[in-house]
């Protein structure tokens, strides 16, 4: 009997359709099964391999898949020339290095930060005690362009058009408004700069008028009326020291909030307006606001007690927090991180404002009851 008689193999079975005329039934037996895996055998199959991180019965589809077809075809111990080498056996579970620990960042330019600081710091304090009517200047600088950074942002981002021209020039008289007349002189620009914002706003279109003036009041309030409460520190006889101990209970606050925080913080202060403040921050930020007020108070003010400085750093922390919390909220809403990018590891001018503008009143009003307006 020659190979020819038993015709061409096409699924891996032979049936009575591969046998032609004239030729015999196939003979069925132990005999023929060895004969068939002999003449059949199977061309090797590469699996894909499985991409990093599969499972492990992944692996072990493809070692069936590699292996040999029928039980009586020997297995090769080393592959030929050419062919992808198969694995019959799954790998075990090597151990994976643990990854390493992320170090913790203050998600700025610390560097930068510190410099930009330092840098207005001295021009603040050289203005503060040289030349008062300097750091009205510098105050009077610092609204508008906070207005500026304000209202291009609710333009950009919601297409609120608050009118910057009065609500520039309406800040500016504001600040000095309350500096030469105390709260009166502030009260009235602030009123007249409403009244500038709701006439400027006519000569527009009238779709948005309403949106578009209630901005601008908010920015007017929000920004340069809050400010002017520090002209009218500066306007004491001791104005200078009053104006520091309010900017360096501030920093302070700002200061122990964020170093607590990021050595301590584990519980969210307000994870949905701020996610990275904590109390523990919001801790850090009362103790070293308080301790700094005792000093302030004790050392700086005329007349002023260590218990004083004790309230008053309390206040600050309250006032410091919610002012930051609330422009967190505003960006919030509009969808930024940063109000601008005119300080480098600050963000803009507004960003460094938004713990100051609110405490400002607070001091003003706590160091006229201890130790009157001066």
């Amino acid at each position: 009997m020659n190979d020819s008689s038993w015709g061409t193999p096409q699924t891996g079975y032979w049936g009575p359709s591969d046998q032609g005329p004239g030729r015999g039934a196939v003979p069925a037996g132990p005999a023929y099964d060895a004969l068939q895996a002999q003449q059949t055998r199977p061309m090797p199959i590469v699996p894909e391999v499985p991409e990093h991180g599969g499972d492990q019965d992944a692996d072990r589809g493809a070692a069936r898949l590699s292996g040999p077809l029928f039980r009586d075809e020997p297995t090769r111990a080393r592959p030929l020339p050419g062919e992808v080498p198969q694995n019959t056996e799954p790998m075990p579970h090597a151990p994976q290095p643990a990854p390493a620990p992320q170090k913790k960042t203050a998600g700025r330019d610390l560097g930068a930060a510190i410099g930009v600081g330092v840098g207005l710091g001295a021009v603040i304090v050289a203005s503060l005690f040289f030349v008062k009517a300097v750091f009205v200047g510098v105050i009077a600088v610092a609204v508008v362009v906070g207005l500026w950074e304000l209202t291009t942002r609710l333009d950009e981002r919601k297409g609120i058009k608050a009118p910057l021209v009065p609500l520039a020039l309406g800040g500016a008289a504001m600040v000095v408004a309350g500096y030469a007349r105390g709260a009166e002189g502030a009260w009235i620009a602030m009123a007249l700069t409403t009244l500038a914002v709701l006439v400027w706003r006519m000569t527009a279109p009238p779709e948005g008028y309403l949106k578009d003036v209630t901005a601008g009041v908010f920015a007017a309030f929000y920004v340069p009326f809050l400010a002017t409460f520090v002209a009218m520190l500066l306007k004491a006889d001791d104005g200078p020291w009053r104006v520091l101990t309010f900017l360096l209970l501030t920093v302070v606050s700002d200061t122990g909030a964020y170093a607590v925080g990021w050595r301590f913080g584990k519980h969210k202060l307000a994870p949905r307006i701020s996610p990275g403040k904590t109390r523990e921050g919001l801790l850090g930020a009362v103790a070293f606001s308080m301790a700094a007020g005792a000093l302030c108070m004790q050392f700086l003010i005329d007349d002023g007690q260590w218990w004083q400085g004790l309230l008053l750093g309390l206040a600050v922390a309250a006032s410091a927090t919610l002012g930051d919390l609330g422009e967190s909220m505003i960006k919030r809403d509009l969808g930024i991180k940063d109000m601008g990018t005119l300080l480098p590891g600050h963000g803009g001018i507004m960003d460094r404002l938004d713990s100051l503008l609110p405490t400002a009143p607070v001091v003003w009003l706590l160091l006229a009851i201890f130790v009157g307006a001066g």
